[in-house]
């Protein structure tokens, strides 16, 4: 040790002024590393997606219920256009629970005039109601209005991944991937109908509503693949603004991409 050295002692105030210096020195790069660190990790990271859940407001509204494949309220938007709203229940169960007491009044509400009360659910072009009472439909006409708006579209296999729609389109963020599958598993075994989320080279998303080979209802069956990237084959059909995917569960490749590929 030169005798010129400084000899810090921890319990005196005073502190060298070559002490002070190389302190000061260390705490100004030390705060740039940590500033720099946070900048580039923020900047890489994705944004949330700009979807909307209208936890404190709700809307009423009217259409023509369906279950083709899963309960849906089909709305007349003029000029020949319709839209489907997804009607899923409170929490991470399907709406069939509040659907009973309406059930009781017709023996069947399938394309019957309904009018709902709920909280909206909304993104990338898909709309979803929230209900939380049973109070909150309502039978407007016990007239049939037939829908035939189903059109065939062929074969397909698809990349992509199979999401709850309700945390995706608008309740959760993020609403897929890895962090996100338990809580998946959880919305779909209580009945939120499954749904694949794919996206092509231009990044255009499309969504399908999944059901087994007959076009009935699939939950417990797909759990295991909830969440990952999957390869998925199976007839294709259209309603209105929603696409439908028919496939046999056994047939699910587990793939490492999410692209789609027609």
């Amino acid at each position: 040790m030169n005798k010129n050295d400084e000899f810090y002692v921890g319990y005196l105030d005073e502190v060298g002024p070559t002490t002070r210096k190389k302190l000061k020195r260390f705490v100004i790069i030390a705060l740039l590393f940590i500033v720099v660190g946070a900048s580039v990790f923020a900047l890489t990271q994705k944004p949330f997606d700009n979807s909307t859940f209208e936890l404190t407001s709700e809307t009423k509204i009217t259409g023509v219920y369906h279950e083709m494949p899963y309960p849906m309220l089909r709305v007349d938007l003029g000029n020949g256009i319709y839209k489907n709203i997804l009607l899923l229940g409170f929490g991470k169960l399907s709406v069939n629970p509040y659907l009973e007491e309406i059930r009781s009044e017709v023996d069947d509400i399938s394309n019957k005039t309904v009018t709902i009360e709920g909280n909206l659910i909304y993104y990338n072009g898909k709309t979803l109601l929230q209900i939380t009472s049973s109070e909150k439909i309502h039978l407007e006409d016990v007239k049939d209005t037939p829908i035939n708006s189903e059109k065939g579209m062929g074969a397909m296999t698809f990349e992509g991944e199979i999401i709850d729609p309700k945390c995706y389109f608008g309740v959760m963020k993020p609403g897929k991937g890895k962090i996100h599958r338990s809580c998946a598993i959880r919305c779909i075994s209580g009945g939120i109908p499954p749904v694949l989320a794919t996206s092509d080279n231009n990044d255009i998303a499309t969504y399908f509503l999944l059901t087994d080979l007959d076009g009935e209802p699939i939950n417990e069956s797909i759990l295991e693949h909830i969440g990952k990237p999957s390869k998925i084959s199976g007839e294709v059909e259209r309603l209105d603004d929603w696409h439908i995917l028919k496939i046999d569960p056994s047939s699910i490749i587990a793939n490492g991409k999410t692209s789609v590929i027609y």
